[in-house]
């Protein structure tokens, strides 16, 4: 830890007044891992220590049985989780503590293969910065601005976890939706009072929440952020969707993220706008030098995500349970496609003036990390332009199981030079492991996917 940091980070702890400081780690299924040590450890460390065996947690908090030895040390060694001082603010409703990003780091070896890294390689929100590196070194950098979808649910009356309804208002409330009724303030305003207080939350861990309204479900939502550069992008919204999951609780509800947990519903998903600029200047990449048509690299960075998009699509649809979105697309594409102002299509560039020029990944679901998100929207799309390829008309088709887009995932060169095998390997292997799991069960989306997704993709 240089002098630097430890300053910001002793700045940034007694500012808050914290006595403890939340150390938290995004694994891939955007799930905080960590610790929260007392003030003077954490400022001793720049961080904390946290056993290795935790990068291979599925969200059933299991390890694979070949992990241990292949891709991971069997000794469970401590790695460092070291923290970001730009990420360190008070905790939401705890007084007198604080919380911040780290990523885990420390040289690593699999016994049985002998593959040696750095446990910084198996970190999504790592693999993001990787990424803009690569993007700067072109020369360019990047705008984004995500939308989340997501319903307020409750349980029901057992409290049995495979069975959810739509939730009231507020607990005991008579008042319950009849219709879908996309964009109705109406009934937006009698959830008021948890997004009030989910502004007010927002704000205290600097997320740029910008507007919120309700979409095309009952009790389901779309939240809207100011645009923003990548990395604390992704940072707002894996803060994002863990804080309306405990507003939400303290309001009677559950704030799921779920692809599709109803399955007669509207899938939920994860929409990301991007715009390219130059570094040098500022211009806008994807228009033309006159500033009025679009430039070639428009068309370039969505075939590389078209290209891709097999692939990608084990990043965008991580569970068993996400390719209910796809196969049941309601206003969700099934398609690689791209169009203009289509909202049916994959990849859509929005109408807009020229300055706003942007292209709209709509293909991720509410329970895709942001960082894997993002890194492989912009790796891909700049690849594309690297590339010059061209847009496709006849879009590919999407992957119908998760099986089919892991094998295309580890097949996928340019996926394995964008992330690295460490990473890809880890990831697929855990995804196999909760895919056996749930698919173990009598009904598995009764049995696993309900009880283990809503509250935690």
């Amino acid at each position: 830890m240089t002098p630097t940091i430890h300053g910001a980070l002793q700045a940034g702890v007694e500012a808050i007044g914290a006595r403890f400081v939340e150390c938290a780690a995004a694994d891939f299924s955007s799930n905080a891992r960590g610790k929260t040590p007392a003030r003077d450890d954490f400022l001793a460390a720049g961080g904390c220590r946290m056993a290795s065996v935790v990068l291979g947690l599925t969200i059933t908090a299991r390890t694979p049985p070949d992990l241990l030895g292949r891709l991971l040390p069997s000794s469970y060694q401590d790695v460092e989780l070291r923290a970001d001082p730009a990420t360190l603010c008070a905790q939401y409703a705890r007084p007198r503590a604080a919380t911040v990003l780290c990523e885990p780091h420390g040289r690593l070896r699999a016994e049985q293969t002998g593959r040696e890294f750095d446990a910084n390689e198996l970190s999504p929100r790592a693999a993001l910065r990787r990424v803009l590196a690569r993007l700067a070194r072109a020369g360019l950098r990047a705008t984004v601005a995500p939308e989340l979808e997501f319903y307020l649910v409750s349980r029901a009356a057992d409290e049995r976890p495979h069975e959810l309804l739509a939730a009231r208002p507020r607990p005991g409330s008579p008042v319950r939706e009849m219709a879908c009724e996309p964009d109705s303030v109406e009934r937006a305003g009698y959830f008021a009072p948890f997004f009030d207080e989910l502004y007010d939350a927002c704000a205290l861990l600097g997320i740029p929440m910008a507007g919120y309204a309700h979409e095309s479900a009952y009790a389901q939502f779309e939240v809207n952020f100011r645009p923003g550069e990548p990395l604390a992008q992704a940072d707002a919204v894996f803060r994002f969707k863990r804080l309306a999951r405990q507003v939400a609780e303290r309001h009677g509800y559950l704030a799921s993220f779920l692809a599709k947990p109803f399955l007669d519903q509207p899938g939920c998903g994860m929409h990301w706008h991007f715009s390219l600029q130059q570094v040098h200047g500022g211009a806008n990449a994807l228009l033309a030098e006159n500033g009025q048509a679009d430039a070639p690299a428009l068309q370039q960075f969505i075939a590389g995500l078209q290209r891709h998009a097999a692939a990608a699509s084990a990043f965008f649809a991580p569970y068993d349970h996400s390719y209910d979105r796809i196969r049941r697309s309601d206003s969700s594409p099934s398609r690689a496609n791209w169009g203009l102002d289509d909202r049916m299509v994959a990849f859509r560039v929005p109408r807009s003036s020229p300055a706003n020029r942007r292209i709209e990944n709509r293909l991720p679901g509410g329970d895709a990390s942001p960082y894997l998100t993002v890194a492989t929207t912009l790796g891909l799309g700049l690849a594309g332009i690297e590339g010059a390829w061209e847009a496709l008309d006849e879009a590919p088709a999407l992957p119908a199981t998760l099986e089919a887009a892991l094998a295309a995932l580890e097949a996928d060169a340019v996926m394995r030079e964008l992330f690295g095998a460490p990473l890809i390997d880890l990831f697929c292997t855990l995804k196999r492991c909760e895919s056996q799991e749930r698919n173990g069960r009598p009904d598995p989306r009764r049995d696993w996917d309900l009880p283990f997704l809503t509250e935690q993709a």
